[in-house]
């Protein structure tokens, strides 16, 4: 059970983090919309559950056309499975595809940030 314990505390902790990240996102995107704390925990388990899913199958079916625009697509892609995540959620709503755009850019640079400051490396490593 020790070596479980600090696993679980790190997907909380990561769970919390990216669930903070997309309220900030709803507060600075126009047309993303997450009614409390609450929702944006359950969206962020959605967005999980939605990249798992749906993200897998679509970036398979869509690599040819992300190859030739040199990954750009994903972008695309991405903002497509924010939408649909969106739509499975109670309090969390994306209003349009440039809201979903921009959000899931900024969504993933947000946690990205908040997870490295959150998991700092212990002192002496180099992290990569």
């Amino acid at each position: 059970m020790l070596i479980a314990e600090p696993m679980l505390v790190h997907i909380i902790v990561s769970w919390f983090v990216s669930a903070l990240a997309l309220w900030v996102v709803a507060q600075i995107i126009p047309g993303i919309e997450v009614h409390g704390f609450g929702a944006a925990l359950l969206a962020t388990v959605i967005i999980a559950i939605v990249n798992a899913t749906f993200g897998i199958v679509l970036k398979v079916l869509t690599f040819p056309l992300t190859l030739f625009t040199l990954g750009l697509f994903l972008l695309v892609v991405n903002a497509f499975l924010l939408k649909l995540a969106s739509l499975f959620t109670p309090g969390f709503s994306v209003r349009g595809f440039l809201s979903a755009f921009f959000g899931s850019i900024v969504l993933t640079i947000l946690t990205s940030v908040l997870r490295n400051l959150v998991f700092l490396p212990p002192p002496g490593t180099i992290r990569l």
